[in-house]
């Protein structure tokens, strides 16, 4: 009676074992689900819905490594905001303090060129016309010529091929053309189209005589700039003093003085503010390579009108006038053009071109500019307001485009040289998201600098996965860097991300946890979302 006792006890044991091994493998395949690829045959069954599988956990990941990147010590007495967001998800995937306030510096620029590009397309182009009191006769113009300017950038070395009085010429030879030889009045390089101050709210003084803090005209020259080289000469006497290109518009006040080889330079240079007025002090070793470099102008209108009417003289047309310069203030309004003749037309390049060599370089005056004339172009008529109040009022209705708050930007300029401004990089992040499939997101895009390949970016990003991956808009004062663009990750999947830090002194290491977070991203080899795998039919 026992033997049939042991056979079912083993049998029953048998099945136990067996049991357990099941829920074994089915609480493993819980745990660690594999991506099921279905085979259909379509002849018998519907078509397959697509499953959604995770490729890799890189989510995670992803929020480590950035956690860590922006906790390093050299942040911790500053100011760091982060927003990224994943393009293919439109989901965010990660943030850090990114609805506060940061001092946005260049990256203020996106949001005024954006605005442009979206209100006036990319192919807008700024003319400035050519006005006399009547159209010229057998030769001469017996009236003022005066050149309207409605902010037309590319009157400068940077549009034509490094050479600074190319663009003048160019006029000269279209005058020609029209058949003038002689004009029997003055040169006026008229400004008057922006009621703006020339030097915008919140720049500091010391930044005025600097290429970076150049005055603002809606009729610019050369970048508003003049290259200024100091050299020594001989020993107790003053140095050289020379300018690129040349004007008589320039005063030199030079008290400095050339002295023996290795003594100590103590050289200064000094712009009188609203004044073409140069003081130059200290002293100058002999083996000194001195000073060479660019230094801003005032009344832009007045060096535009002096410089063309240089060249016109060159070409043989008689000026009997001199060159002047004005600007609505000097009117008290704009030009009237009801009762002149406008006898040349000059078109400026598209405006997707100057918004390249706007983003690119990260240009100051070509940002400001742009948002006056867009202001004046597109704003509300007969409107009281300043033309740069009246840009910044279309800035908003881009932002409500982008369904970003009103509230998180604060703008007091267009290019962010002006300590005022302030934005979160939330605001940033969103509206490159929204640009991102914009009408104009091509030229928006090119628009922007490359990590490692041109503008503020070209030494950034080298040797790396970012390197002519990443693109955007970099922003640099004292104590403030930032980066806010495009990066793809390994995985191919496509981000958009803003990264503002404030308050930390050293330049180095704010500039490292920058690119540290985008290489985390650009590194990243799984995806953040969820997969579609398609059925195979």
């Amino acid at each position: 009676m026992m033997k049939p006792f042991l056979r079912s006890s083993s049998f029953i044991a048998l099945l136990a074992l067996v049991y357990s091994a099941f829920l074994s493998s089915n609480a493993y395949a819980q745990t660690e689900p594999r991506s099921r690829v279905v085979v259909t045959d379509n002849l018998s069954q519907p078509e397959s819905t697509p499953d959604r599988v995770p490729a890799k956990n890189a989510l995670p990941e992803l929020r480590t490594k950035i956690s860590m990147a922006v906790s390093r010590p050299s942040l911790r007495k500053g100011s760091i905001g982060v927003k990224v967001i994943s393009l293919d998800s439109g989901e965010t995937v990660y943030e850090r303090d990114a609805d506060k306030y940061f001092m946005p510096a260049s990256n203020m620029k996106s949001f005024t060129v954006a605005a442009a590009l979206d209100k006036l397309g990319p192919d807008h182009r700024f003319v400035t016309s050519f006005y006399a009191s009547e159209p010229p006769s057998n030769g001469v113009l017996k009236s003022d010529l005066i050149i309207f300017g409605r902010g037309d950038p590319s009157f400068s070395w940077r549009f034509n091929d490094g050479n600074w009085l190319k663009a003048f010429d160019d006029l000269a030879d279209r005058l020609i053309a029209l058949g003038i030889k002689r004009i029997e009045g003055d040169i006026v390089g008229d400004g008057s189209y922006y009621s703006s101050e020339p030097i915008p709210y919140g720049w500091e003084w010391d930044d005025l005589q600097w290429y970076y803090g150049a005055e603002v005209s809606a009729l610019s020259v050369n970048d508003n700039v003049v290259v200024m080289r100091v050299s020594p000469s001989t020993e107790g006497l003053a140095p050289s003093v020379r300018f690129e290109p040349t004007s008589g518009l320039f005063r030199v006040f030079n008290t400095a003085k050339t002295v023996a080889r290795g003594e100590k330079k103590t050289l200064k240079i000094t712009k009188r503010i609203r004044d073409n007025a140069f003081e130059i002090s200290g002293n100058l070793p002999q083996n000194d390579p001195g000073f060479s470099g660019p230094i801003t102008v005032s009344n832009p209108p007045q060096v535009f009108a002096d410089l063309l009417k240089q060249r016109l003289g060159l070409k043989g047309i008689v000026v009997s006038g001199t060159a002047r310069g004005v600007d609505r203030f000097d009117r008290g309004e704009v030009l009237n053009t009801e009762e002149l003749a406008e006898i040349l037309a000059y078109p400026s390049p598209p405006l997707s071109i100057i918004a390249e060599n706007t983003m690119k370089p990260s240009q100051n005056l070509y940002t400001e500019m742009i948002l006056r004339s867009l202001g004046e172009a597109a704003g509300p008529e007969n409107s009281s307001k300043a033309s740069d109040e009246k840009g910044m009022a279309i800035v908003s209705e881009l932002l409500a485009k982008a369904g970003v708050d009103p509230r998180d930007v604060v703008q007091y300029d267009g290019s962010g040289l002006s300590r005022h401004n302030l934005i979160t990089p939330s605001s940033s992040a969103m509206l490159y998201k929204y640009l991102d499939t914009a009408r104009f997101s091509a030229f928006w895009k090119n628009s922007l600098t490359i990590g490692g390949v041109d503008g503020t970016l070209r030494r950034r990003f080298k040797s790396s996965e970012a390197l002519g991956n990443v693109r955007g808009k970099t922003g640099t004062l004292d104590q403030v860097s930032a980066l806010s663009g495009y990066v793809t990750s390994k995985a191919g999947e496509r981000f958009a991300f803003s990264i503002i830090t404030n308050g930390i002194p050293d330049a180095d290491s704010r500039v490292s946890a920058i690119d540290n977070i985008v290489l985390q991203i650009a590194n990243l080899e799984g995806k953040t979302y969820l997969e579609t795998v398609q059925a195979i039919k």
